[in-house]
């Protein structure tokens, strides 16, 4: 249950104010068709963290624990650096998300958009951490639409109101509070 709280809070705080949010904007604007956005969201999410959270979780099996425990350390800690550091929508994936339809505009973008993305790699980290990557992926995918879907339905409205600063300090805390206690062994946050 950890594994998933954990992934849904982490990624709906490093998704806010990031590039797949304000394409989530911009989708929204654009198109105004909330529903096949938040399915193309949901889907190209389920792929790309799928794919993620099973590579996180096969990558524990050939390295070594010690080895893990400081790779995992030090990318949370990297990842609370990475969070504070704002992104952009690239023009590129605004193109492409003209010549498909809403739904297939909105899987392709946002699938391109997470790749190396600072969520995509949390997830990996995650399901490493967990060894639990179902629920990893469950909770990041939850995380995802957490930050996303109201983006989609409120529109530019909603991410005005709110202190992107603050939110990315909040994740980068987070972040780094996980990679310290990795790096000092602690094995839950609850225990």
């Amino acid at each position: 249950m950890e594994a998933l709280l954990l992934s849904i809070g982490v990624v709906a705080l490093a998704e806010i104010g990031d590039k797949t949010q304000l394409l989530a904007l911009l989708l929204a604007a654009r198109f105004r068709k909330p529903l096949p956005i938040i399915a193309g969201i949901v889907c190209a999410t389920l792929i790309n963290h799928g794919l993620a959270g099973f590579f996180g979780a096969w990558i524990t099996s050939v390295v070594s624990p010690e080895v893990m425990r400081w790779a995992l350390g030090l990318s949370f800690i990297g990842m609370a650096a990475w969070t504070m550091i704002p992104d952009r929508i690239e023009d590129e994936e605004a193109r492409v998300a003209q010549q498909l339809g809403v739904f297939g505009a909105t899987l392709l973008s946002f699938f391109l958009a997470e790749m190396g993305d600072k969520t995509q790699i949390a997830t990996v980290a995650l399901a490493a951490h967990y060894a639990a990557p179902l629920w990893v992926i469950a909770g990041t995918t939850l995380g995802m639409l957490v930050a996303d879907v109201p983006a989609v339905l409120a529109g530019e409205r909603f991410a005005g109101r709110i202190s992107m600063r603050l939110v990315h300090t909040v994740a980068a805390g987070i972040f780094a509070l996980m990679g310290l206690l990795t790096l000092l062994k602690v094995e839950s946050l609850w225990s």
